[in-house]
């Protein structure tokens, strides 16, 4: 227990909280029990230990910070570890990668019942499974998604530009006014250059090498590590998952053909499907249905899209600037919108009402001209003409 407290102060204490991310403000960090999921290299256990800096200081004592593959556990269980804490009067754990500890939510719900005044705030992957999980915590737990950075918080982290969040309704009726406001503090173009291929995890370091390399491991770790664990994949296969998402790299955005790509990676098209679900749930990929009200679990999707453009940056062997402008619009958009395949109706169908086009500075409304609620979303703008918007503002959505 002392070396637990010893780990606590040190890891703590190291921690900076120059800027903190505004999910720190949304999460209920109060509730007795809360999950924070998220992709590998996103910035959980950052946040996780600012808050704790932040509202307890760096002693352990009234919480307790713990990473759950630590050697303490190789002797001691998480019951045992709760009933000490307990007697010392300690009153929040968080525990960090719980998915790491074998038999986490049965331990967690016997917990919650002993010491109904605990609070256990925890990490796990975007696949961790809460409902399915030995013990279902899914009526207890508050569960939050953190994703990698949007534009507007890459603009806070690396440039110090403080500016709020709009909605998309917002956007559309405003879209004026923000951009004046965003002007006048940055040139949003060339910092969104940037940030689209070194942006969206919060460990770039000036050396775009070094991060390519670091995302490259933490897709490794995600396909090898994760995805045997939580989607059922053999490790013999874990070879195919990185052969598809390289091909899907340098097919994008790839309109949909299993029977190709089942050929191509020599898999039948059942595992072909289930793999593409999971890669999607690992935040690997974003799939798209033309209509997600009728969508079957193993329906083939109509559209695929890497993630996000940094993966596809790091993954990619040559740019294709239209996939990259795609790619940022639906990974912006996914978090709080629905986002269906437009089809033979403009790119993309958002929250069923709005037609929206993605292209560059010269892309028009002829495909759209005569579509009610219709929009052009294009790079290398600054300011809106009409219904055309810089591309840049979708990044202000979160």
């Amino acid at each position: 227990m002392e070396t637990l407290y010893k780990k606590h102060r040190a890891l703590i204490s190291q921690v900076g909280t120059d800027i903190v991310r505004d999910s720190m403000n949304t999460i209920k960090w109060e509730k007795q029990l809360v999950a924070i999921r998220g992709s590998r290299g996103v910035g959980k256990t950052t946040l996780m230990r600012q808050y704790i800096k932040l509202n307890y200081g760096v002693q352990a004592g009234v919480a307790l910070y713990c990473v759950m593959d630590s050697m303490y556990f190789t002797e001691h269980s998480l019951l045992e570890l709760a009933e000490q804490f307990h007697l010392r009067g300690g009153e929040h754990l968080f525990l960090d990668e719980v998915h790491k500890y074998p038999t986490w939510s049965k331990e967690i719900k016997e917990i919650l019942d002993l010491y109904p005044k605990m609070k256990i705030t925890f990490t796990g992957p975007s696949l961790l499974q809460i409902l399915n999980a030995d013990a279902d915590l899914s009526r207890r737990v508050l569960s939050y998604d953190l994703l990698g950075l949007s534009f507007r918080e890459y603009l806070r982290f690396y440039q110090g530009i403080a500016l709020p969040v709009y909605t998309l309704e917002e956007i559309f009726s405003n879209a004026d006014s923000i951009c004046d406001e965003v002007c006048k503090l940055c040139h949003p173009q060339a910092l969104f250059e940037k940030y689209l291929r070194a942006g969206y995890y919060p460990f770039y370091d000036g050396d775009i090498d070094d991060y390519y390399n670091r995302l490259e491991n933490v897709v490794n770790f995600i396909i090898e590590q994760e995805m045997t664990v939580f989607c059922g994949v053999e490790p013999a296969y874990t070879r195919k998952l990185k052969a598809m998402l390289m091909f899907l790299c340098n097919n994008l955005p790839y309109e949909v053909n299993i029977a190709k790509l089942s050929s191509y990676l020599e898999l039948n098209k059942a595992t072909v499907l289930s793999y593409l679900s999971g890669m999607k749930k690992a935040e690997l990929l974003h799939l798209l249905y033309s209509k997600n009200d009728s969508v079957t679990k193993m329906q083939k999707p109509d559209k695929i899209y890497v993630h996000n453009t940094n993966i596809l940056y790091a993954l990619a062997r040559k740019e294709n600037i239209g996939t990259v402008r795609e790619c940022f619009f639906v990974n912006q958009l996914s978090k709080e919108h629905e986002v269906e395949y437009g089809k033979s109706t403009g790119d993309f169908l958002v929250d069923g009402n709005y037609t929206i086009e993605v292209g560059g500075k010269d892309k028009n409304f002829d495909q759209i001209a005569d579509i009610p609620d219709s929009y052009v979303f294009a790079d290398e703008m600054e300011f809106p003409v009409g219904k055309k918007f810089p591309l840049w503002l979708c990044g202000f959505l979160y």
